[in-house]
């Protein structure tokens, strides 16, 4: 009963565990990652075959000190992801998303302008890596980095690069929403994205990238949806202290509201900088974030979702899902339909207006009472 309210159902039933093979084991003992697979179910419709596709999550921590030097970093990453990579496909991942800023340590908290090395071109070394182990299983890559626009005089961006199944790089999304909170000064580095909500029509379904701080903004998930998303990630970095009550919830929301899966990926582990920063909530000056807290996890359209990943380990998150399950929740709920869109439309143009004035109806017995 308490897993039934925490987690949901799905399809009226609670969520089926994934039997995966003994050589699976094998390499999360050989590699020290954990694995933890699920199955999200449709009802069985008449006019539609069932469109399962396996999609899986990585969360890791960096794997040198953020003192060595930036090519030994880089190179230590992709060798610690690539068995996790390898897992997944062995076991027929089709989708696979990676933490947001995988290429490096978090490091923008700093404001120290060095770290910017570690930014790339969309077609640079991290999405060469990737497109050769797309196109060894088959399989879509989200690998967000930070990129170096070399067309636009260098700016950076925090991108999410998608690469095809083929190898070929389907697109980019730039993240929407840059925080402004405690230790996380990140428009020291980039600023909002410039493009927009896409959704990317790929071989095993329709996905878009919801970008860490994006997941705090309900218009940047609808908007997602409103382009037919069925499948979002949210690939991010946030750490205990600030974000974790909201972790769990806002994912599961964004789901259950816009019709679509939800894939939330947070990196794990405390990582420590040569020199000490400041921010803007009091504290005295520091070395770390703080801790990030792992728990990646999935959400479904019916409520239901997966039990998360370690909050101390690297782990490989799968998740097979029947896509069917997204237009049978929006026929059963009719957001879609009873939505006011045209009012709402109209509320933000006049918001968005200097002039604005917001409807407020005052009680006027109440102001005589006061005068």
């Amino acid at each position: 009963e308490v897993n039934r309210l925490l987690q949901g159902q799905n399809c009226g039933r609670p969520l089926e565990s994934i039997a995966l093979p003994d050589s699976a084991d094998d390499l999360s003992l050989k590699y020290d990652f954990d694995i933890k697979a699920f199955s999200f179910r449709a009802d069985k419709e008449e006019l539609r075959e069932p469109r399962m596709v396996r999609v899986a999550l990585i969360q890791n921590s960096i794997a040198l000190p953020t003192t060595a030097p930036f090519s030994d970093q880089r190179k230590a990453i992709f060798q610690k992801v690539k068995p996790i990579i390898d897992a997944a496909g062995a076991l027929g991942v089709n989708i696979l998303c990676l933490q947001e800023a995988w290429t490096m340590p978090f490091a923008f908290c700093t404001r120290e302008k060095r770290w910017c090395e570690f930014a790339e071109p969309v077609d640079g070394e991290s999405t060469q890596f990737l497109q050769d182990l797309a196109r060894k299983y088959n399989m879509v890559i989200v690998s967000p980095i930070l990129e170096r626009d070399v067309k636009h005089g260098e700016t950076l961006w925090n991108t999410a690069v998608i690469i095809g199944n083929n190898g070929n790089i389907i697109g980019k999304h730039r993240k929407n929403h840059i925080p402004r909170v405690g230790d996380f000064n990140e428009s020291t580095y980039y600023m909002e994205g410039n493009t927009g909500h896409p959704v990317f029509e790929t071989a095993y379904g329709k996905i878009a990238v919801n970008i860490c701080y994006g997941r705090h903004h309900p218009l940047n998930w609808l908007a997602f949806g409103l382009n037919g998303a069925e499948i979002v990630f949210n690939p991010s970095a946030t750490v205990g202290e600030l974000s974790e009550p909201m972790w769990p919830i806002e994912a599961r929301n964004a789901a259950i509201a816009n019709s679509y899966f939800v894939g939330s990926i947070n990196r794990i582990g405390t990582e420590v900088f040569p020199n000490p920063f400041t921010s803007g909530d009091g504290k005295s000056p520091h070395a770390d974030f703080g801790h990030f807290y792992g728990s990646s996890y999935f959400s479904a359209p019916d409520a239901s979702c997966t039990p998360s990943l370690s909050r101390y380990r690297d782990g490989l998150m799968i998740s097979d899902m029947d896509l069917n399950l997204c237009r049978q929740l929006k026929d059963k709920w009719g957001f879609r339909m009873t939505a006011r869109y045209d009012m709402y439309a109209d509320m933000i143009s006049r918001y968005v207006k200097p002039d604005f004035e917001p409807q407020v109806i005052v009680d006027p017995l109440s102001k005589k009472m006061t005068t």
